[in-house]
């Protein structure tokens, strides 16, 4: 037989057979292992499924509401401020208000959640005569005004102008 083929013959198997024996002494490393991250894994998931039994028991509308107190709103704007109101963000007034309520932004918080971008998206939207407003701190006034904190609102607006700092 021929030496050329020989050679790589054999060299193959030797290595067929120290692959196989590599594999067999660390197969018992990779169990382990595994079952490591398959306790981990259940454990995730119970307390995943934990987690979610008490978020359903609870009201849905009753998670993360802070509180509105229209007295305290009153004292510090001197006027009456009725909860979710945009018009107490500077610079929305009644038409960019029912704007915002059609794209389905209707409550403070819901005005803190958006991204100025997607605020200018819907001012684009509603034509030309938006276009022109700016509402780089409106989603901040508005995190103010779900969080009570009338008092910096206020203070703040005193800096703005229609929506932007003077």
């Amino acid at each position: 037989m021929n030496l050329c083929i020989l050679i790589p013959l054999i060299t193959g198997i030797i290595c067929a057979i120290l692959g196989y024996l590599i594999g067999k002494a660390t197969a018992g490393n990779n169990t382990r292992e595994i079952d490591e991250w398959i306790n981990k894994y259940s454990a995730l998931e119970k307390d995943l499924a934990d987690c979610n039994e008490k978020l359903n028991s609870k009201d849905q509308n009753t998670l993360n509401i802070i509180p509105f107190d229209a007295t305290l709103a009153k004292s510090i704007f001197g006027k009456a401020v009725k909860e979710n109101d945009l018009k107490i963000v500077e610079g929305i007034g009644p038409k960019i208000e029912q704007l915002f309520k059609d794209h389905g932004i209707a409550t403070w918080k819901e005005l803190s959640e958006t991204s100025v971008h997607k605020c200018q998206d819907i001012l684009d939207d509603g034509g030309e005569a938006y276009k022109i407003h700016s509402p780089i701190t409106w989603p901040e006034q508005a995190r103010l005004a779900y969080e009570g904190k009338w008092q910096r609102l206020h203070e703040w607006q005193d800096f703005l102008k229609g929506g932007r700092i003077k």
